[in-house]
């Protein structure tokens, strides 16, 4: 079946069941988190994929094994991985699918950069410490132009404010063995103004993964935004 397929006899839903995040496998549970996470409607995101609404609702409502072909545009448009999706690569480093010979490496323009920052919601920032370069994993949020992510004040993070810092999200599809990357760097600066803290605060959809008392806004205001993507000639 196609993803732009009509479902026959598909039963209807009702509001209830149109949202709540839970589907009769695992694949239409992490649709449906996925979808819900990034705020997407089931007639959103079958724009984005090619396919019509009630067959976002059909994945995630009923037992399907949809095409390959519609995993991966699925995928694509949420920002994951067809394992992701799938929950194959639950228990698995990823990574290590062998290379095929037809891969080649292009370069993304920041429109797609972009995008692809709205599909996440966790990235890792490089700074300079007094100690050397770290790599810190954050939750991150975009607000117009810049990236922001909430730590504490005595964060490591939170004394790199003034300096130049990295960030970088990427995404690997053992499946395909494809994937992408899209790094952005820029000055790392505190947020202090109340109407700006008060729209980060509200547009949140979630708190620190770490926990703890992380209530101090960072935002990097990105000088360059580049990115790659390994993909294949066939």
């Amino acid at each position: 079946m196609s993803a732009a397929s009509p479902v026959p006899n598909m039963p209807s839903t009702t509001p209830q069941e149109a949202g709540r995040t839970a589907g009769r496998t695992d694949l239409g549970r992490r649709l449906a988190a996925r979808r819900e996470a990034l705020g997407l409607s089931r007639d959103e995101l079958g724009r984005r994929c090619g396919a019509d609404g009630r067959y976002i609702a059909y994945l995630e409502e009923h037992a399907a094994s949809p095409a390959i072909g519609t995993l991966l545009r699925m995928a694509d448009a949420l920002g994951v991985t067809v394992d992701y999706l799938t929950g194959a690569g639950a228990e698995r480093v990823a990574g290590r699918a062998s290379a095929r010979r037809d891969s080649a490496l292009v370069p993304l323009d920041e429109t797609e950069c972009r995008r692809l920052l709205n599909t996440h919601g966790v990235g890792r920032i490089a700074i300079f410490t007094p100690e050397g370069p770290a790599v810190l994993p954050v939750n991150y949020l975009t607000a117009g132009p810049d990236i922001a992510f909430c730590t504490s004040a005595e964060a490591v993070t939170a004394t790199a404010a003034g300096t130049e810092v990295a960030f970088e999200i990427d995404n690997i599809d053992d499946v395909t063995a494809t994937g992408w990357s899209v790094l952005a760097v820029g000055e790392l600066d505190a947020v202090t103004d109340p109407h700006e803290l008060h729209l980060l605060d509200t547009t949140a959809r979630s708190r620190p993964w770490a926990g703890g008392p992380r209530n101090h806004w960072m935002k990097l205001t990105p000088a360059r935004i580049t990115g790659r993507r390994v993909v294949h000639d066939s």
